[in-house]
């Protein structure tokens, strides 16, 4: 056997393994398979009545970036608390060209130059104005000279509001 003929058998038998495991039953105990409120299911047990409400999540993001988050409060205090205060918060993120910003820097632009290049939505000064307003709620911050990424802390909690504003659709 040359040794071509043998890198070509182990690159057979690789595949065979890979389609094998594509095919094959997920595992048992996988708690995304056995149940599928897996995690609601953990909340109820750890916050009964009133509840809490819970988000978490892993991500990746095209620029490289991983990031993993958990952050939750109990229902009862997120019902006593006044909600004003989160408007502006909430509000910087109801422009579609700051929701493209957002998106734009996760996937690894970084500077107002790339991002109106990017996005071909408007001058510079156009793109800093929304730059300013996404930074004064912290969902941007500079890192270096005239460069901006999504803050770690902020990166599952966007997701997890777009994910919220998908509804389940």
């Amino acid at each position: 056997m040359t040794l071509q003929d043998g890198r070509l058998q182990a690159l057979e038998e690789r595949v065979a393994a890979l389609e094998e495991r594509l095919t094959a039953s997920p595992p048992e105990g996988n708690p995304a398979t056995d149940d599928v409120f897996w995690a609601l299911n953990g909340i109820r047990e750890r916050y009964p009545a009133p509840g809490a409400v819970l988000f978490a999540g892993t991500a990746s993001t095209p620029g490289g970036e991983r990031y993993e988050y958990q952050y939750g409060l109990e229902t009862g205090h997120l019902l006593d608390a006044d909600w004003a205060p989160f408007a502006d918060s909430l509000a910087a993120l109801g422009n579609p060209v700051r929701l493209a910003i957002l998106r734009a820097v996760l996937g690894g632009t970084e500077t107002v130059a790339g991002l109106a290049e990017e996005l071909g939505a408007g001058t510079a000064g156009q793109i800093y104005h929304h730059v300013n307003q996404l930074s004064a709620q912290g969902w941007l911050a500079a890192h270096a000279r005239s460069r901006y990424r999504v803050p770690g802390a902020r990166v599952i909690p966007l997701l997890a509001i777009l994910t919220a504003a998908a509804g389940g659709n």
